[in-house]
């Protein structure tokens, strides 16, 4: 056999076993997705979330490395969680574009409903904003796709504009949204972790917002032993969270 069809048949091999484990990790993919997308808008489609995971899956193959001594389902999982996030973030469900499209439309309704002393139309706002039929239809569709406009608005002539709905903040944004849900499963994990005296101390500390001191005086010990449980309960916390891809205090700002 020769050198060139040696490299062939490697080359074959390797993008057998390639595809025969992104196959096994499809379900992986799907099951990623769909929790990521319980914390979404409903406008978010599933299947591009679906996507998206894919991809990562094909980078997390591309990349793992095998010397690492880390199982490939545990490397594959945080490439896929990462595309998916990436993939909301590049979406931009509220393109720019969009919402300035849709300030316009805000203004024009406020002038004509000054100047007519009513509702406008949507053949009056349109007309207003020098637009053909085709082009507003096709403008207030894209506004109620991405929640800009109540999708529940009628489009005929006479129907009353909804009212201003002004595009949310950032933490209102997809990726905001799923990250927060991401970061306190993570953090119920780093909980459960936890002996049981050794949580009740994290949470009298920074959910009761109890002093050390207090906190010893109900669990019967002294203020040094509630600091000393208080350090380990958070370095024991930190193992969980170093484990999920958290490595700093900035991840949990």
């Amino acid at each position: 056999m020769s050198t060139t069809q040696r490299v062939v048949k490697s080359s074959v091999r390797k993008n057998a076993r390639r595809d025969q484990v992104i196959l096994e990790h499809l379900p992986l993919v799907k099951a990623i997705a769909v929790r990521v997308h319980e914390n979404l808008p409903v406008h978010v489609d599933l299947d591009d979330l679906v996507h998206a995971g894919i991809i990562g899956l094909f980078d997390a193959v591309n990349k793992f490395d095998t010397g690492k001594q880390v199982a490939f389902s545990a490397y594959a999982k945080h490439r896929i969680k990462g595309a998916i996030l990436d993939s909301l973030r590049q979406l931009d469900w509220a393109s720019r574009d969009l919402r300035r499209r849709h300030k316009q439309v805000e203004a024009a309704t406020r002038d004509l409903t000054a100047t007519l002393q009513r509702t406008p139309t949507e053949s009056e706002v349109a007309e207003h904003m020098g637009l053909q039929q085709q082009r507003w239809h096709q403008i207030m569709l894209d506004l109620r796709n991405v929640g800009l406009v109540s999708a529940s608005t009628r489009g005929a002539d006479g129907d009353d504009l909804p009212p201003p709905d002004f595009p949310g903040d950032p933490d209102s944004q997809p990726d905001a949204m799923c990250a927060r849900e991401q970061l306190r499963s993570v953090l119920g994990d780093a909980m459960r972790s936890l002996p049981e005296r050794y949580r009740k101390v994290v949470v009298m500390y920074y959910a009761n917002e109890m002093t050390m001191k207090e906190i010893g005086g109900l669990l019967g010990i002294n203020e040094s032993r509630v600091s000393q449980i208080h350090k380990t309960a958070l370095a024991k916390m930190m193992v969980t969270l170093q484990s999920n891809g958290i490595t700093s205090a900035a991840a949990l700002a």
